[in-house]
């Protein structure tokens, strides 16, 4: 068993009560405009406006791959904006996905719920454009937060 609850449905629009935190991989150029990215837009502005500023003052912050920036998007309601991929192309390098940026991230992740008593929502981070394999995520996904006792829903769109 893995601990994660696994549903059809948007990541954007979590189920359940309490505090929520929705998770998200981003990439390590700036680049906001595929994917995922866009459906937390469609319904916020405050997360691809915040990381857009998170990357453009870079060389004043963390941004780098494995830092997470978490931006309150409502009463009870938080984005992670997760650095988790090296550029946004295949090539040479291989996929874009970087396992340990996103276990880094998942870490931080997992001590903001805990500090919020938070449930973590996500789609299937890091594999979808970032090319990842999710049986290489679940168990990072196991290890940082269900292992550490936080609730975690991953949702597969319809």
């Amino acid at each position: 068993m893995s601990g994660i609850t696994y549903v059809r449905g948007d990541a954007t629009a979590p189920q359940g009560k309490g505090v929520k935190v929705i998770a998200h991989v981003c990439n390590d150029l700036g680049g906001w405009g595929k994917g995922f990215v866009l459906a937390l837009s469609r319904r916020w502005p405050e997360p691809e406006a915040a990381y857009r500023r998170w990357h453009r003052e870079r060389a004043g912050n963390d941004f780098a791959l494995g830092a997470v920036q978490f931006v309150q998007v409502g009463p009870y309601l938080w984005v992670a904006n997760m650095v988790g991929q090296r550029g946004m192309r295949t090539g040479s390098k291989g996929v874009p996905v970087r396992y340990e940026a996103i276990d880094k991230a998942l870490g931080a992740v997992a001590a903001r719920a805990g500090e919020l008593g938070a449930s973590v929502h996500m789609p299937r981070i890091g594999c979808g454009l970032a090319g990842g394999k999710w049986s290489r995520v679940e168990p990072i996904v196991q290890g940082r937060l269900t292992g550490e006792g936080v609730p975690v829903t991953v949702y597969d769109h319809d």
